[in-house]
């Protein structure tokens, strides 16, 4: 899997680019906001985060400016059931990440449908698919400052992996932060397991 790439722009237009890696020329689809925030020059070396994403009839490799952005377009593509990259990228193109969150995070389904390509089913079912995963850390910011313990918001967001809702979710690692102040994610996890299953 490609995961990185760093070279020269042979060509550049606004959802392509060529980029030249010690002699060979790889082409990327990026968003438009990628784009913008690379202003790529012919010539200038540029790094992007990439995802090869392989079909039967064709193999494709998406460029990324940011790792949130890459972050967001794996989401979509993977949590959310009838999204494909050509809608990720879209998305990616249509608004900002943090501005696409805080739309899921709210509700938003008139804000979302502005994107072109999204309709408002589609809306819908990212808004229903993706709200608590987008939503965990920055309401634990909103909660807690800026001293948030990055070892609960990744057991909260396991924990909404597996299943459960976000609400019992942050009740359980929140109990078990308590009780012991300082664990690991691993420890947050597992107690806030045993205390959901008890």
């Amino acid at each position: 899997m490609i995961a990185r790439l760093r070279g020269n722009v042979l060509e550049a237009l606004p959802g392509r680019l060529v980029v030249d890696v010690q002699g060979v020329g790889y082409l990327l689809t990026v968003s438009i906001s990628t784009y913008d925030k690379l202003n790529p020059v012919i010539g200038k070396e540029v790094e992007l985060r990439t995802h090869l994403h392989i079909r039967e009839t064709a193999h494709t490799l998406y460029g990324f400016a940011t790792d949130a952005e890459k972050e967001l377009f794996l989401l979509l593509i993977e949590r959310v059931s009838g999204i494909g990259p050509a809608i990720g990228m879209a998305v990616l193109s249509g608004m900002p990440v943090d501005h696409f969150k805080a739309c899921v995070v709210n509700g938003d389904i008139a804000a979302l449908t502005q994107i072109k390509g999204l309709g408002k089913k589609t809306a819908e079912r990212i808004i229903l698919e993706l709200k608590d995963k987008v939503g965990v850390a920055a309401s634990w910011q909103a909660a807690a400052g800026d001293a948030v313990p990055s070892a609960a918001i990744d057991a909260e967001s396991a924990l909404i992996g597996l299943g459960y809702k976000q609400g019992e979710a942050r009740k359980a690692v929140t109990a078990v932060a308590k009780l012991k102040p300082g664990s690991a994610t691993e420890d947050l996890l597992r107690d806030a397991l045993r205390m959901l299953n008890s």
